[in-house]
């Protein structure tokens, strides 16, 4: 059975999910692979976008409407004693040294770019993704070397986009990879209640299967860019069910 047919039938068949327990090791580790692809895309799409109209909009205020400012040994350091917000092409830039914004209230907020004592903010096409200062430079960074760093990673916007995706798909992996293997231990419960006589391995490949539903569902969610309360919840209860229905068609008698 392809990798395709496999996705299709894990969608729905607990039966088929307890069949690919015979399967390779291999193959299971490609649709891993394969899954997390499909459900990094809309964070890699909205991720980009974020970036690029981040860099548009900072780039057109940087030098008329942003305070002086410079960023050494990892914290913002400005003269401003309060925040400084403006709004750029439906876009929030924020200004603070002072450590009095919050990052969790600017989740509630549109499209916004913050500066903040210890980290760089971005908020856009509702996808959040946050830099310690630490990350983006070691030595001194000022307005005027912001300025002509942004000219520079316009232009490298063709490379630095592929290369952040790569960076969130081996994140994604290594998240989805820890997943599999927890609701596999789960999946031992499961077994020894149920008297099914399965090892790990087989756990371990259901599992892979056994997440495929939920993990599209929270896909479909993040492109059509809505939150899902207590989505982590959720995510392990489908998980868990479909692991037990999948559990229960093994027979009892044989795990080979």
């Amino acid at each position: 059975m392809n990798i395709f047919l496999q996705f299709y039938k894990s969608l729905f068949s607990p039966k088929d999910i307890a069949l690919f327990r015979h399967q390779g090791i291999g193959k299971t580790i490609l649709y891993v692979f394969f899954l997390t692809l499909l459900s990094a895309l809309p964070t890699v799409f909205y991720s980009g976008s974020a970036i690029i109209n981040g860099l548009n909009a900072i780039d057109e205020t940087i030098d008329s409407n942003l305070p002086d400012f410079e960023i050494a040994e990892g914290q913002l350091h400005t003269e401003e004693e309060v925040p400084v917000t403006l709004n750029k092409n439906n876009f929030t830039i924020i200004v603070d040294s002072t450590g009095a914004v919050d990052p969790s209230v600017l989740s509630e907020s549109g499209n916004t770019i913050a500066l903040l004592k210890n980290e760089v903010y971005i908020l856009a096409e509702g996808q959040e993704q946050s830099y310690p200062y630490t990350l983006l430079t070691s030595g001194t960074l000022t307005k005027n070397d912001l300025s002509d760093f942004l000219a520079s990673a316009e232009s490298l916007m063709p490379i630095i986009i592929p290369l952040i995706a790569i960076v969130i798909y081996i994140f994604a992996a290594g998240i989805r990879f820890i997943e599999i293997s927890l609701l596999a231990l789960a999946g031992l419960l499961i077994k020894k209640a149920l008297a099914k006589k399965l090892e790990y391995r087989h756990l371990w490949r259901m599992s892979a299967y056994s997440i495929t539903l939920p993990a599209i569902f929270f896909t479909i969610m993040s492109a059509l860019q809505t939150t899902v309360q207590n989505g982590a919840i959720i995510n392990w209860f489908v998980s868990l069910i479909i692991l037990l229905l999948s559990i229960k068609e093994v027979p009892s008698h044989s795990s080979k």
